[in-house]
């Protein structure tokens, strides 16, 4: 009997408004080799088996919000360091949601065709490219300007503008999802140049504490912060 697939899975949330069309799916895989200077995600970095969960019983958790979901985001860590488990989990979701699947990738385009072709023909959306934040932190739905944007499909054509891969941030658009988890509060989206520092100095003024850690593919996208009362 084949041993079922399994990834490292570092976090899974619904819903996720910051990272692709509508209101999404946020799957972040554990676990990246591009190790992104500047990455302040170093938690996802190491490729921990104590994250190891079937594919099969993260789709089956995620199932109940497929139906209402405009889409799916998969980020990191980086999804194609596991490829035979990346590509068992969109075909389960392909079969599962007629919304678009984006997948975020700190290798480039030209890496992921030569080496990983098969996968993104299951593939709507990818972001593609490491983290730079000295080329730039204007355009829509990266973390730094050298990253690309491909529409794989006529799906994604249809909800992405065909300008996306030079369109800057609307203000409006630029905004952070709050997702909280008992005592611990995260934040998923793509920050601002300087948010952090003033978030940070927000919690400070009021006496609390902050640590924060990109999440996704070349530490684009943000994701932690944990608040902890200050020490005396």
């Amino acid at each position: 009997m084949k041993e079922a697939v399994s990834l490292l899975l570092a976090k899974v949330h619904y819903p996720v408004h910051s990272l692709g069309y509508g209101k999404r799916v946020g799957i972040w895989l554990q676990g990246c080799s591009v190790r992104c200077e500047g990455c302040l995600n170093r938690e996802t970095w190491e490729f921990d088996e104590a994250a190891r969960i079937p594919v099969q019983s993260l789709v089956e958790r995620v199932e109940g919000w497929l139906a209402e979901a405009d889409g799916v985001t998969v980020s990191g860590g980086e999804p194609f360091d596991q490829p035979e488990a990346l590509g068992a989990l969109l075909v389960l979701l392909r079969e599962r949601t007629a919304g678009d699947l984006l997948v975020y990738s700190g290798r480039s385009a030209e890496y992921l065709r030569e080496n990983h072709a098969g996968l993104l023909g299951l593939i709507d959306v990818l972001i593609t490219d490491p983290y730079r934040p000295g080329s730039g932190q204007t355009l829509t739905l990266r973390g730094s300007d050298n990253q690309r944007v491909w529409l794989l499909s006529e799906e994604a054509k249809r909800r992405y503008p065909a300008t996306v891969n030079g369109d800057a941030w609307e203000e409006s658009e630029r905004r952070m999802d709050l997702l909280v988890e008992g005592e611990t509060v995260w934040m998923a989206g793509i920050p601002r140049p300087g948010d952090l520092e003033k978030l940070e100095k927000l919690l400070a003024e009021r006496g609390m504490g902050v640590s924060f850690s990109l999440r996704g593919g070349g530490g684009a996208r943000v994701e932690a912060g944990k608040e902890r009362p200050l020490s005396p």
